[in-house]
């Protein structure tokens, strides 16, 4: 899989200025928000600069067509459709998009005044802890396809 979901989880309150320019650079201002960017080693670089903010993991094709459906925005407000995709991409389906992002055939970033971030609820059920890596049981850091389930629960 060739993209990240990357959802920051934690303020902005005490952070270095150094961590802080990267999640802007990232499109992450607020928690809770949700960006999709490129496998590269300098994303993962960014990425593990504020694993202490955020976790990633690798998206499916599934969620990325929900997350589309239910939180996308284009500038203005206006929601994003399958009549609104067809119009502005040559894929016929929100699926088909999603398979082609994923896969990197196609970038969102292609899609005319798409907005880069996605605002999300709170997770149903909550965070672990905020404090600790997922490794140590928290919710911090690379959750590989857990970042799958997070996302809907956050849908």
């Amino acid at each position: 899989m060739n993209k990240l979901a990357v959802v920051r989880v934690r303020g902005s309150v005490n952070v270095r200025e150094e961590v802080k320019d990267t999640l802007r650079m990232l499109n992450l201002s607020r928690p809770n928000y949700c960006t999709v960017v490129e496998n590269s080693s300098s994303f993962r670089g960014m990425l593990e600069k504020v694993k202490e903010m955020v976790t990633w993991g690798p998206i499916e094709p599934e969620v990325l067509e929900k997350l589309l459906l239910k939180k996308g925005e284009f500038k203005g407000g206006e929601k994003v459709t399958e009549d609104k995709i067809k119009e502005l991409t040559s894929y016929n389906s929100l699926e088909g998009l999603a398979n082609a992002v994923v896969e990197g055939d196609f970038a969102l970033n292609q899609i005319e005044d798409l907005k880069k971030v996605f605002r999300l609820h709170p997770p149903k059920k909550g965070y672990n802890s905020t404090h600790r890596s997922v490794k140590h049981g928290g919710a911090l850091g690379n959750r590989g396809e857990e970042i799958n389930s997070l996302i809907l629960r956050m849908l």
